[in-house]
């Protein structure tokens, strides 16, 4: 369904003011401006953001104590447990703490659930487990265990200590244990509440290191390692589709820095793998297309414990080793996941009564639940409600559910109305996991998309494409283009900048590109100036494009620039989003 394309509105003479001020480009300042900086210092600490602009980890809630309770137990000799998550927050988490605490000499290992067998969280069996390995050991949570109340009242039975530090949704009641770390526990009012597991990861370890200084600056060993460990917080902050501003916009944009020089071995590994070698920074998007999916395939399959060890590993071989396995594990989980995505299609085409229902809720018995988050992001996108697929375990008659949102809709709270079908759920207001009985699932969609749509209206500034300015193809030179980057880095509430352009003809036909010609490669002239274009999942377009420029016609388009380096050359090429074809 093509999106109403709105162009941002912008203050003329603020851009020419900014562009004074802050000697900057029009094109730079009028995105400042459309975006909401128009005075010269809110812009400039936008542009210049600083390191040291992070907030003290001390300010972060039970940070402190966890701190105090962690170095304790370093001091004793008592093994810490990292107890972590298998998608990509909680193995950058899991993996940034095992560092900060084996560098300082502890007794330190680690425990990620298995997705497919276990389930998300915190889980009594692996509490008893634990406890039985080791009474005396310190567990701490990371990403995951604020809505663990069951779990953390059993670990305090059995006396076994429990930290759990995690930034999900909680409940009504919050967990018995030794010290909750969350950035919005009530009551609180640390002033960035959107961290992610491996930010709040992050800072405790940043506290941790204090500590082990002189109790306000970590040693010398220790900041080297705060440097390095920003990377592994950038590609959970990234990987997480947290809102890209404030800290986690600050940890991202130096972890893209550190990243090529301080990354671990079995990173650095990936990143050779993914394409990234050489390269002297990284861009967010190629954390969120090229490093996440792969760390990501390897808990979705089930195989998060190998993720971990890649990024923990001081052998080169099984660095080696372990990056190679787990990029074919992504090519596996690329083939399950368009296989389920065509599926879900033809469940909806089978029941064509399911697309007047204010939400999405699909299940099939032959799905991995590895993938089904990743498709229902698709299906959210394609029929543009809120989704929420389910695979089905024959065996055991349970269903195990990944939801995403649309627009302003606060996932979490609608599965909390519907909590009487489920067996349980959790994590936030745009995405959240669930299990259900299967016998309660056509309930469970009735119920769900009642509540859709008592509690959210398709607003039409959900379905929109917001247009950053309109430009000429000349204004889009390299130096302009360049300057840009200083906006990012680039994700959730921070996205790239999008332009539009009318009167645009084709250089030569489009072409249909990749596996299956799924993608689109096109090049386009206004003038004397051509730009190569390219759209992902668009191959179909090409024959579409060709018919409305049949007879000498002009298309309009809608992009984000960006600039492609390769060896050492550089151009400016955009991503199309979105064309249409102009009236004669």
């Amino acid at each position: 369904m093509p999106k109403p394309w709105r162009f941002l509105p912008y203050d003329s003479g603020r851009v020419k003011d900014l562009c004074a001020q802050l000697k900057i480009s029009p094109l730079l300042a009028q995105v400042l401006s459309a975006r909401g900086f128009e005075e010269e210092r809110p812009a400039l600490a936008f542009l210049n953001s600083k390191l040291n602009e992070l907030h003290d980890p001390e300010l972060l809630p039970g940070v402190p104590l966890a701190a105090d309770l962690i170095v304790a137990a370093m001091q004793a000799k008592r093994r810490i447990t990292i107890y972590g998550d298998y998608d990509v927050d909680g193995v950058t988490a899991t993996s940034l703490l095992w560092h900060c605490l084996k560098l300082a000499g502890a007794t330190v290992d680690y425990y990620i659930p298995s997705r497919l067998e276990e389930g998300y969280g915190i889980n009594s069996d692996a509490i008893r487990k634990l406890h039985a390995e080791d009474p005396q050991r310190l567990l701490v949570s990371v990403d995951c265990g604020i809505c663990s109340v069951v779990e953390a009242a059993l670990a305090k039975e059995i006396g076994l200590e429990l930290i759990i530090t995690d930034h999900h949704q909680f409940g009504d009641e919050l967990p018995d244990a030794l010290v909750l770390v969350h950035p919005r526990l009530p009551n609180t009012s640390y002033p960035f509440g959107d961290l992610c597991g491996a930010g709040v990861a992050f800072k405790l370890a940043w506290a941790i290191c204090q500590r082990l200084g002189d109790g306000k600056k970590a040693s010398p060993r220790m900041r080297e390692f705060l440097i390095s460990a920003v990377g592994l917080a950038a590609v959970g902050t990234v990987a997480d589709v947290v809102p890209l501003l404030g800290e986690n916009r600050i940890l991202v944009r130096y972890g893209l820095t550190s990243l090529p020089e301080k990354a671990s071995l079995g990173l650095k590994a990936l990143m050779k793998i993914a394409g990234f070698e050489g390269k002297s920074e990284l861009q967010a998007e190629d954390i969120a297309f090229g490093i996440a999916p792969r760390i990501n395939a390897a808990g979705r399959l089930g195989q998060a414990r190998l993720a971990v060890e890649l990024l923990t590993t001081d052998v080169p071989e099984r660095a080696r080793t372990l990056a190679e396995y787990i990029d074919e594990q992504n090519k596996v989980r690329q083939t399950v996941e368009r296989k389920v995505f065509k599926q879900a299609k033809e469940l909806v085409e089978a029941n064509p009564e399911w697309l007047n229902g204010a939400a999405m809720v699909l299940a099939h018995a032959e799905w991995h639940p590895g993938v089904i988050g990743i498709v229902a992001s698709r299906v959210t996108e394609h029929f543009q409600k809120p989704a929420v697929m389910i695979a089905i375990n024959q065996s055991e008659g349970i269903g195990q559910g990944s939801g995403r949102t649309f627009g302003s809709f606060d996932l979490h709270a609608g599965l909390t109305a519907c909590r009487e079908h489920l067996i349980g759920f959790g994590g936030h207001r745009a995405a959240a996991g669930m299990k259900i009985a299967a016998e309660n699932i056509d309930l469970f969609r009735a119920a769900f998309c009642a509540h859709v749509t008592n509690n959210h209206a398709v607003l039409e500034s959900d379905l929109e494409q917001r247009i950053d300015g309109e430009v000429r193809l000349s204004d889009l030179t390299l130096q302009a283009i360049v300057e840009m980057d200083r906006l990012g880095p680039f994700g959730r509430d921070n996205v790239r900048p999008v332009f539009a352009c009318q009167g645009v003809e084709l250089a030569e036909p489009p072409k249909k590109m990749g596996e299956g010609e799924r993608h689109l490669s096109l090049m386009v002239r206004q003038g004397s100036r051509k730009i190569r274009g390219v759209s992902f999942g668009h191959g179909d377009w090409a024959d579409e494009i060709n018919a409305a420029v049949a007879g000498g016609g002009t298309i309009s388009i809608c992009f984000a620039p960006n600039i492609n380096r390769y060896q050492g050359r550089e151009n400016v090429e955009m991503h199309l989003i979105d064309w249409k074809a102009d009236k004669p």
